[in-house]
Parts: C-alpha cells; structure tokens; sequence
C-alpha cells in the first residue's frame, strides 16, 4: 500500500511539475456573437472552447489561452478583430462565419503571418487568393454532395432553388442547379438580394408557376426563417423544405418550432447525438458539463477546426518553429480522423476528404436521413411544415 500510495504522489507531483512549466498559447477567436450571425457564430465558439477544455487537460506539455473577439457579423469588424488578437499576442486564429466576413478577416490574418482556420465559409475563392496561412475543414463540394444526393434518394422531377446573391450562396445554387439539369430535373432559380425581408412574392411565384417537388434554400439563419415564414402562410404544394448550413440546429428548432417540423439542412451529428470513440466522448462530455446541453453539428465543426489547430500550435512549439511558421507547416503535415471524417488539408488549405450529411427535424429530434450509410432514422417524405 505505501509503494501504491508513494506512487501515486510521484505521478501527482509529476503532472503539477509539468503543468508548472507548461507553454501557455494564446489563440484569438474571432466570431459573430452578435447581428444576424449571432447563433452560429455562438455555435462555433462552444465548441472552441470545449477544445480549448480538452486540449488543456488532455496535453500535459502546453496551455491555450482563447481570447474572443465578437466581429458583429460585419466585415470591417472581422478585419479590426483579428488586428485586435494580433496586438493582444495570438499565433493564430479560430473561427469566422460568412465568406464573407472570413476573406478580409484571413487576408488580414495573412498580411500579419496568422493562421486562419475556420468551418464557417464555403465560397471557393477563399482557397483560390492565395493565402499560405488559411484553412477550413468544409467545403462547397461536400455541400452539394449532400444535397443531390438526398434529392436523388426523393426522386424529385422539379426542384426550386432560392438563394442569397452572396458569393458562397450563389456558388452553391449554381452548381446543384447545373447538377439537377444535367440529371435532367426542372430547375427555376429565384436569386434574392441578402437585404430581403419579405419572401412572399418569390414563394407565391413557386406557388403559382413552378409547383416543384422541393424547394431547395441556400442561404443563412434570417433567410430561411423569412422562407419558411411566407410559406407557412401561402402553402405552396411542395412535398419538401431543404435547406444547407445553419438549418438543421437544436437551436432553430427551439427558437422557431412552428417552422422546423420536416425541413432538412446540412448536419452531421444527429440530435440528440451519439458518439462511440475516446474523441467524441471527450467532446460530448465536456460540452455537456460546460454548457448543460447536447452538442450540434455547429459546436462539433468548432471543436474540430480548433482542436487540429492546437495541436499544430503543439508540435510547432516542440520543434521551436512557432514564430517561423511551424503552424502553418504542421497543419498542412495534418492527417488523421476526427468528428467530421478525415481530415487533410490540400495546398490551397482546402480538407481534400470533406463530405456532408443531411438531417431532418422530426419532432424534438434532428434525424439523420442522408447518406444511408450514416442515416439514424428515415426521411419524412412528402413532409412540410404546414
């Protein structure tokens, strides 16, 4: 008993040594915690602090400090945060949401030597600028996987696609819309301006001219809710509401719950959700104990982007490359499985593995219905809200 217990108190001393002399980081997050972005942004900046939480208990050899600055969801705040971060000693930077918020808040990370890395901006020329210090776990293609894949899996024969002019909205819109016409399916397009707030005269054209089988969204938080507001109200005959990112959250079904009933979104994790491995448990876990809820797909997308980050930060500083761009370098070494599936980063910081899935919200539930392999339940179809 005494050798157990002398031991034991070798091996406490030894981890309070070791935390004594760990190397503290500080990594700036810069996110919309308020303006319209708010509830993702929110989302993501969860599930960099529960990897911040692990990473910290978990290393042993080196600390993360985050340091949170809100961009207010506007692109001129997103550039005045990261200089902030930079001023208040960050190597790098996690998160940003909205392409675009995230391209002159990376370039300004880049013109300070700063990696950015996010899961929060699809639009194609965030890779194709140049920047050597940007990355991002996600991507248009895996997006649009998704999507024609569950419309595939519906069979529809016409499809109507609303979507935000911005750059990564309309990128999405016009690759599924040239996928389904290729297929052979009945595409109408209605772009709209991103200052809209009434959607009645779009939805009542699909009403009256259109009568598709689904109607496809590609926008963000507020433009869903205008959506699927004016189609509660005018009842268009479709037989489904899908949606992409930022849809298919607990979050949304709690704040909108007479809109959510059977629309589908981009989601990887099932709610409530379900994990098997070391990671995923620590993940779950620690988010429930920091936050007294069950994690979504936005705090799983948070944790992983920050996670591979730290653990960059971690190996850069055991080779003393931090401040030569040793960041940089062993992100792009990274591959290995995480929460989302494998990640590997490309040269242009795109994750070359990048596959979504859909989800569907059934009652209190998001049920994965896409791909059928990951499916936790089955779609709800024909199924809408009304």
């Amino acid at each position: 008993m005494h050798a157990l217990k002398r031991t034991a108190l070798l091996a406490t001393l030894l981890l309070a040594a070791l935390a004594a002399h760990a190397t503290e980081f500080t990594v700036g997050a810069e996110l919309p915690l308020t303006g319209s972005l708010a509830r993702v942004g929110a989302g993501m900046h969860e599930g960099v602090m529960v990897a911040a939480e692990v990473f910290n208990r978990t290393n042993g050899k080196h600390k993360i400090k985050i340091v949170t600055v809100d961009d207010e969801s506007a692109p001129a705040k997103a550039i005045a945060a990261v200089e902030k971060l930079a001023g208040l000693g960050a190597v790098a930077i996690t998160g940003g949401y909205g392409s675009n918020n995230i391209a002159p808040a990376s370039s300004a990370a880049d013109k300070l030597g700063l990696v950015y890395i996010t899961s929060g901006g699809v639009d194609d020329s965030l890779v194709a600028a140049g920047r050597r210090n940007f990355f991002r776990i996600n991507n248009t293609a895996g997006y649009e996987k998704a999507a024609l894949g569950l419309f595939a899996d519906m069979k529809v024969k016409a499809v109507s696609i609303v979507y935000s002019t911005k750059d990564a909205t309309s990128d999405l819109a016009t690759s599924v819309q040239k996928a389904l016409a290729a297929q052979g399916v009945k595409v109408t397009a209605h772009p709209f301006d991103p200052a809209i707030t009434d959607f009645k005269p779009i939805v009542n054209k699909i009403r009256l001219q259109d009568r598709p089988d689904a109607v496809f969204m590609v926008g963000y938080e507020n433009d869903y809710v205008g959506i699927l507001r004016a189609a509660r109200v005018l009842k268009p005959p479709v037989k489904a509401m899908v949606g992409v990112w930022s849809l298919a959250t607990p979050k949304m079904a709690s704040e909108f719950p007479d809109l959510m009933p059977n629309v589908y979104g981009t989601a990887l994790l099932p709610y409530p959700a379900t994990f098997t491995s070391a990671d995923g448990k620590a993940f779950a876990d620690t988010y429930r104990q920091l936050y007294k809820k069950e994690p979504d797909y936005l705090g799983q997308f948070g944790y992983v982007q920050s996670m591979l980050l730290f653990e960059a930060i971690a190996r850069a500083a055991d080779k003393g490359s931090v401040a030569k761009g040793g960041i940089a370098e062993e992100l792009r070494r990274t591959d290995r499985d995480t929460l989302i599936g494998r990640v590997q980063f490309g040269p242009n910081g795109d994750n070359i593995h990048f596959s979504h899935r859909m989800g569907q919200h059934q009652g209190k539930n998001i049920v994965i219905v896409w791909p059928p392999q990951h499916a936790t339940g089955k779609m709800a179809y024909p199924a809408v809200p009304w």
